[in-house]
């Protein structure tokens, strides 16, 4: 979904392209725009171009072509200020480990020319449970803090727009909790979250928007509720008093599929059908007499529509390519 506006866009992607020398492209005309205070999650198999993507943005990878504007100034003629403006916490963990955390906090705070601001750095470390750590080296921490103080790093010079690039990858379910309290209140501020995640539960969960990238195209950015709605499926299911041999044919406009053993029927229905067509077809089964003992609904998540889609968009190139060669 394009947003009109131009000023309401942290972050303006166009025909963003990225060739690598040896020839790989991992990035292929992508057109987005993520709106100011939304959190956007970009899912997508290994490899298919999500921190290609992120790094563009935040200047450490540069484009082979294409645009991007972060608060309406371009990253390359801008780059001081757009950068100023980015907070980053990368996949691989990569710290000062003979620093204390409070010196690499502190020094991540000035980098981006920010005057001193104990009291900002201190609240930062307590809202990660880090104030207890602050005088410790970072090479004496487990992974769990290392990945916290990556966090904390990325949020001292106060940015707009906050990158997360598979941020609870490998870390301890309490760290997670801790984090996503931490992204909702920093969204409740007005930053705009940008995250890449495994975690499909959490996108679910967080994200307002869902952006679904494969082998370097994005195949779709949409509303979370209205992509759920749109592409999800729900499928009832209805246990019987007694088992049946076959599905009646009065029954027949209703698709449903008999499981083995007879004592259930299931049937498949599009999620934005709200009623699916259940209560005439628990009349029909009380005018022909069939009982049953429990019903019940059960929505696609998430993730099965991102895999679903993944497949599809998977099926068609291989399928394109096969017509290509053929020809």
């Amino acid at each position: 979904m394009a947003i009109s506006s131009p000023s309401s866009c942290a972050v303006s992607i166009a025909g963003l392209t990225k060739t690598y020398a040896s020839g790989f492209q991992a990035l292929k005309r992508v057109d987005l725009d993520i709106q100011q205070g939304e959190i956007f999650a970009l899912l997508g198999p290994n490899g298919a171009g999500k921190t290609t993507l992120i790094s563009i943005v935040c200047g450490i990878v540069t484009a082979s072509s294409g645009t991007v504007a972060v608060a309406g100034h371009d990253i390359v003629r801008d780059y001081r200020v757009t950068r100023s403006k980015i907070g980053l916490v990368p996949q691989e963990l990569s710290t000062d480990a003979f620093e204390s955390v409070w010196a690499t906090v502190t020094f991540s705070r000035g980098l981006f020319g920010k005057a001193p601001d104990p009291a900002r750095v201190e609240k930062v470390l307590r809202d990660l449970s880090l104030w207890d750590k602050r005088n410790e080296k970072i090479m004496a921490l487990s992974g769990g803090m290392k990945r916290r103080v990556m966090i904390a790093k990325a949020l001292s010079h106060e940015p707009e727009i906050l990158f997360l690039d598979e941020p609870t990858a490998g870390v301890d379910v309490e760290l997670r909790r801790d984090m996503w309290e931490m992204v909702r209140q920093l969204r409740d501020r007005g930053v705009t979250i940008i995250l890449t995640t495994h975690y499909i539960e959490e996108a679910e969960e967080m994200a307002d928007r869902i952006g679904v990238i494969n082998k370097g195209e994005l195949i779709l950015v949409e509303e979370k509720a209205t992509l759920m709605k749109k592409l999800g499926k729900k499928q009832l299911t209805i246990e019987l008093d007694q088992p049946m041999h076959a599905v009646p044919p009065e029954l027949a406009a209703w698709n449903l599929v008999l499981k083995p053993g007879g004592h259930t029927l299931q049937r498949e229905f599009d999620a934005a059908d709200t009623q699916g067509g259940v209560a005439p077809l628990l009349r029909r089964l009380g005018e022909l007499g069939i009982g049953f003992k429990d019903v019940n609904t059960q929505q696609s998540s998430l993730e099965d529509i991102f895999v679903s889609l993944v497949h599809q968009k998977t099926h068609e190139t291989v399928g394109g390519a096969a017509a290509g060669a053929a020809a």
